[in-house]
């Protein structure tokens, strides 16, 4: 299969043949013509040159002069071309050849050239003249008239061979083809390098799905070139997706993690309590404790997995930025403790809500900070000592609000409060606290804070613990 960059290049490779192909063919009709009509219009300048030579010299001599013959040879060498000069009867008179015994001495040209000459007044034409050459030629004739009466003296060719003209033509044609190879095989390697170069993010985006498909979702694929150009767009959206993927993995990882770490000990206990009563080894008087232990088990696993299925979908959602919404932190942080005030009139608490008068608006998802106010209130409530005090605080400093809650009670050993917010992390205060939790409440509030990118702290210390945590201010 042939890759997409390869396909990219043979159709710039293509598109450049194809263009050049044109150019040459251009270039080679265009050029041809700029060849011949500059030698013919330098042997037009030749012919009037020698025509007027011819017409001065007439009138103090004849048209086979040695100062007219040595007139031609000089313009002759200086053009490269072929000059000679005839009688109005056509008949050669004088040559620019340099040799004692010229070869087109006496020779007439045709009638036909001479008809032209005397309708038109000069010619322009390619052929042999009948034979007065051997090889074809460019011939250019023009009339020499008199300069005092205006009476026709004679006629004047000037000639080339067009292997001379096509000589001059090769060797720009072979100059020009060079330049066309080495111009071709630049482009064909600029094309090349650049498809490649076009094609390398979509490479790394199919080795980053291979490895997706090995399990292995660490992979990213890395931003070159303009991030807003259609490239970009599909860069920046695939390593969104392996985000996405990713997160998805780790908490299926986690939760067979906390699953698995969990599980463990009920099911032994379960497993062994049973395995006692069927082969006899628990006898019958203690069957019925031990079922009750089996039964507080399985209610217990299933207490687990609920609250684990809980805190994963607490942490998406927590962590999808479109659920978050600007509120009212202070109506929030009422709602939630009015749900506590039977709890706190039970262990006759004082609950002092130091709240601001004006609404303190914030973003973020409702729903998730309801759930880490209600977790904290929880454990207040809890481990707060009978007849104490539990404060509630809302405050904002920086673009920031803080909300604590403190309470007077039991104070969390120093050794613990660096793993307080780690899963299933249960300190004899904890313990005492949530009989039937797992020890997910803690961390499912610190999870739920650092999706908005926000920070939590502890303080626990003379007989009060303090659990304080920001959100940003909605503008």
């Amino acid at each position: 299969m042939k890759s997409i960059y390869l396909r990219n290049f043979v159709a710039t490779a293509t598109m450049v043949s194809i263009c050049f192909l044109i150019i040459a063919f251009a270039f080679v009709g265009i050029g041809r013509s700029i060849v011949i009509s500059d030698s013919r219009e330098n042997m037009v300048n030749s012919a009037q040159e020698v025509a007027r030579t011819a017409s001065a010299i007439a009138q103090t001599d004849s048209l086979t002069s040695w100062v007219l013959g040595m007139s031609l040879s000089a313009i002759a060498n200086s053009t490269g071309n072929h000059m000679f000069i005839t009688d109005p009867q056509g008949q050669i008179i004088s040559c620019s050849d340099r040799a004692p015994i010229c070869a087109h001495m006496g020779r007439t040209v045709p009638a036909a050239v001479l008809a032209q000459l005397e309708q038109s007044g000069s010619y322009n034409q390619i052929g042999e003249l009948d034979g007065v050459y051997e090889d074809t030629r460019f011939v250019v004739a023009k009339a020499i008239n008199s300069a005092g009466s205006g009476e026709l003296l004679g006629y004047v060719f000037v000639t080339n061979a067009m292997d001379n003209v096509m000589s001059t033509w090769s060797a720009f044609m072979t100059i020009a083809a060079i330049v066309s190879i080495i111009v071709f095989c630049a482009a064909m390697l600029v094309s090349l390098v650049y498809s490649k170069r076009m094609a390398r993010p979509l490479d790394d985006m199919a080795a980053a799905s291979r490895k997706f498909a090995r399990g292995d979702f660490s992979v990213r694929v890395r931003q070159e070139d303009d991030p807003d150009d259609e490239m970009g767009a599909l860069i920046d959206s695939f390593n969104k997706m392996a985000d996405s993927l990713e997160q998805a993995e780790n908490r299926r990882s986690e939760l067979i993690a906390n699953i698995s770490h969990e599980l463990r000990t009920p099911m032994t206990t379960i497993a062994g309590f049973t395995d006692g009563i069927l082969d006899g080894t628990i006898p019958p008087e203690d069957q019925e404790k031990y079922l009750r232990s089996i039964r507080d088990e399985t209610r217990r696993l299933s207490r687990l997995v609920r609250d684990m299925l809980g805190v994963s979908q607490a942490r998406a959602s927590a962590a999808d930025p479109s659920r978050r919404t600007v509120f009212d932190l202070t109506e929030l942080m009422l709602q939630t403790l009015l749900s506590f005030e039977s709890r706190a009139s039970k262990k006759n608490l004082d609950v002092d809500p130091q709240l601001p008068e004006n609404h303190l608006m914030v973003l973020a998802d409702k729903d998730a900070i309801t759930q880490v106010i209600y977790n904290l209130l929880d454990n207040a409530v809890k481990f707060a000592s009978p007849g104490s005090c539990l404060i509630l605080r809302l405050y904002k400093d920086n673009g920031k609000a803080y909300v604590s809650v403190k309470d007077f009670g039991e104070t969390i050993p120093p050794d613990d409060l660096p793993f307080i917010f780690d899963r299933f992390h249960k300190s004899d205060r904890s313990r005492s606290l949530d009989k039937d939790g797992v020890g997910l409440g803690l961390y499912l509030v610190k999870s739920i804070i650092n999706s908005h990118d926000e920070d939590i702290a502890v303080r626990s210390e003379d007989g009060w613990t303090e659990f304080v945590f920001t959100l940003t201010l909605a503008e």
